[in-house]
């Protein structure tokens, strides 16, 4: 079982604030994530200047999903910024692309992994286009079909990627989502229809989703962070707040040890305890040399250091060399 990668996503939660950006790219470091995410676009070729915003978006502030995006928007040199900020803070830089321009973007910028959202999988040339960067890819799969992805990982490979660098994320595209909807047994189902490495972009609230998805398998965990969970922007509700990453990670990384491998062995702490908790085969009453051993004249009981318990048909009807008083450990 491998240890699980863990991708913080700052998302658009800077809020369009690049100190703010800088500050949560230094929790995630500190907080033992390998990769921090964030959000690439050009809104005018995202998005149509009235489309209507999403429940979860709603604002009183903001009136479509264009103002929105509008205000969170990253250019290529506030880009340029943040991955040099994640360079002095040891955290490698990953981001989702949302159209062609964005795209080419991250290639000028040389990000050696892309992650592909949701919302795109189903974007033909979107998907064409980069497959051919041959980079390593992370498909999101939230309101998708097996047979959506399927079809998304075939234009992926017919384009120039190799199935071998593309991880696909189960997702639940609910923020948050609800426990009871993360489905969590998809990340087995996926990795058998799919025959790739799958893990898991997390949108619940909590760490048992998270936690049950690295225990089945999950080699990436995504889940969003924020400062606060109250700010105003659209993710913030369903993020971690710097309270509890630290905590998360930890958690989601000790599960490689707690899951063990796939044999039965008896560690060397447990097999000291074998003579105190087991049992060994002791007289139940007087036995007198030469009579023979029998259910009514044996008994076991703790310790575990004399004749062992599962030695007891050996002894039956064999005949005792030496008187034993009751409770006395049997010889032979």
């Amino acid at each position: 079982m491998k240890k699980p990668i863990f991708i913080a996503e700052v998302g658009i939660n800077h809020n369009g604030n690049i100190s703010l950006a800088k500050r949560l790219i230094s929790l995630a470091s500190r907080s033992g994530a390998d990769y921090v995410k964030f959000q690439s676009y050009k809104t005018d070729s995202l998005v149509s200047p009235k489309a209507s915003l999403a429940k979860y978006q709603r604002s009183k502030l903001i009136k479509n999903q264009y103002e929105l995006l509008k205000k969170y928007e990253l250019n290529f040199f506030q880009h340029k910024i943040l991955i040099k900020e994640c360079k002095k803070k040891k955290i490698k830089f990953i981001s989702s692309p949302f159209d062609l321009e964005s795209i080419d973007m991250l290639k000028k910028l040389k990000l050696k992994t892309i992650k592909i959202p949701s919302a795109e999988i189903d974007n033909i040339p979107y998907l064409v286009h980069l497959g051919k960067l041959n980079k390593k890819l992370i498909l999101s799969t939230g309101m998708s079909t097996l047979k959506e992805i399927k079809k998304a990982l075939d234009i992926l490979i017919k384009s120039g990627t190799s199935k071998s660098k593309i991880t696909v994320l189960h997702c639940n595209s609910q923020y948050p989502t609800p426990e009871n909807e993360a489905n969590i047994l998809s990340i087995l189902y996926l990795k058998k229809k799919l025959g790739c490495s799958v893990g898991y972009s997390d949108h619940t609230k909590g760490f048992t989703a998270s936690t049950c998805a690295v225990a089945i398998g999950a080699e990436i965990i995504e889940k969003h962070i924020t400062l606060n969970n109250k700010s105003d922007g659209p993710d913030h509700k369903a993020s971690l707040n710097i309270k509890n990453l630290k905590k998360f990670i930890s958690r989601l990384k000790s599960i490689k040890s707690i899951m063990g491998n796939e044999d039965k062995l008896v560690s060397k702490r447990e097999n000291v305890n074998k003579k105190y908790a087991r049992k060994s085969i002791f007289a139940k009453k007087k036995i007198i040399k030469g009579e023979k051993f029998s259910k009514e004249n044996l008994i076991t009981l703790r310790p575990g250091k004399y004749i062992p318990a599962s030695n007891w048909k050996k002894l039956l009807n064999l005949k005792a060399k030496y008187n034993f008083n009751k409770g006395k450990p049997i010889k032979i």
